[in-house]
């Protein structure tokens, strides 16, 4: 059983304006334990390609070092900070989603149900995306992070949300899509790793464009290949192609046909870390072709803190993220990314680098996310029965 006057002292800390990183380091021996749910088909580790997978590894390594007791659940194969909790294997095939996903929510829901102290914890974070709707079997406040548009999500998700989840998003864009939803208690925009960048200003010779990501249709690299080939620019496609069929197939009919009609352009799949951060040294511009309307961009970000601009379709949280005519340019169409091509002289890589410190730092995210956990916890703990 629990401390009974642990979510006295919780409250307490919250009350009396005491922030989360303070509390873990004040309150030792009643340290916060978070457990972060990730998505069930993927690794996690500081390779991943996902989005929300990255931002997992970054948030819980921040986490830890404020003191916090940090648990990830995820698939075999991650690699984390603190704890790891294993649920079973990542899977290869989209059709085996239902059965990877209630595995993964069934070992997690069995775990959380234990009466062992080593299963208890103060907040759920759920990363994964589709935990959350059964939050209601476990007596644990969720707080559950929406990394996608609106559209990408089953409208019934949103019907009778349980009591203990509260949600938020990652970009002023986002939560304009979330608008009604009640449970939404704010926003925290990704983070990246900083301390990871060595920042080009100019010491280093700059050579061709590059295209960063998952490799699919939504992503669109296809279209950083039209980019390239109406420019006569070299380019770059790097990123990883999922195990999936549809990504395969996207692969076979888009993109390894048109690898062969532009003779400049070359693929590296699945770069490493440091390949990765060469690259976005070393490259004149950064190409987002992404037709979704994304909510967020960790390319973008990680861009900026390379010195080196981005030229990206206006839409989605991109218009929040790239300062027009400062860290980059916004298209309208292929034509603007072409055009901006040749002003690409006009942006300062210092702008750009000072930009991502001030803006993206996953330290600021951490921070952010501390805070956020304080709010959910305090408005949780108020309404939660007394232990006996």
């Amino acid at each position: 059983m629990r401390d009974p006057y642990r979510r006295e002292i919780l409250w307490l800390a919250s009350f009396q304006g005491i922030g989360i990183s303070r509390f873990a380091r004040d309150f030792r021996k009643n340290s916060m334990r978070i457990l972060y749910i990730s998505y069930p088909l993927l690794t996690v580790s500081q390779d991943s390609a996902g989005g929300a997978e990255q931002v997992l590894w970054t948030l819980e390594r921040e986490m830890s070092r404020r003191g916090l007791t940090t648990t990830v659940a995820a698939s075999a194969g991650s690699r984390v900070t603190g704890e790891l909790f294993l649920t079973g294997d990542p899977c290869s095939r989209p059709d085996d989603f239902e059965r990877r996903n209630g595995e993964h929510q069934e070992r997690i829901l069995e775990w959380i149900g234990q009466p062992a102290d080593a299963a208890a914890f103060d907040l759920v974070h759920d990363m994964s995306g589709s935990f959350w709707p059964r939050a209601e079997e476990i007596d644990v406040p969720v707080l559950a992070t929406l990394h996608l548009p609106r559209n990408f999500y089953s409208p019934h998700l949103f019907e009778n949300v349980p009591a203990n989840v509260t949600f938020n998003c990652v970009s002023q864009t986002q939560a304009q899509m979330f608008g009604d939803l009640s449970a939404l208690a704010g926003i925290v925009m990704n983070g990246i790793p900083l301390d990871r960048f060595t920042p080009n200003l100019g010491a280093e010779k700059r050579t061709g464009l590059l295209w960063l990501g998952r490799v699919c249709e939504e992503k669109a690299p296809h279209l950083a290949l039209e980019v390239a080939a109406r420019a006569r620019l070299p380019v770059t496609l790097a990123g990883q192609v999922y195990p999936f069929s549809y990504h395969q197939k996207y692969f076979e009919n888009e993109i390894a046909p048109r690898l062969k009609e532009v003779t400049s352009a070359s693929f590296l799949p699945s770069p490493s870390l440091q390949t990765k951060l060469q690259l976005l040294r070393e490259a004149q511009t950064v190409l987002i072709t992404s037709q979704a309307e994304e909510t967020s961009s960790l390319v973008a970000m990680e861009a900026a803190a390379s010195g080196t601009p981005v030229i990206t379709f206006a839409r989605g949280a991109h218009r929040e993220i790239v300062c027009h005519g400062k860290t980059g340019f916004l298209a309208a169409e292929i034509d603007d990314m072409v055009h901006a091509l040749r002003r690409l002289g006009e942006i300062d890589p210092e702008v750009c680098v000072r930009h991502a410190r001030e803006h993206f730092s996953s330290a600021m995210m951490a921070e952010s996310y501390a805070a956020l956990y304080q709010r959910v916890l305090s408005s949780k703990l108020k309404l939660a029965p007394a232990e006996t």
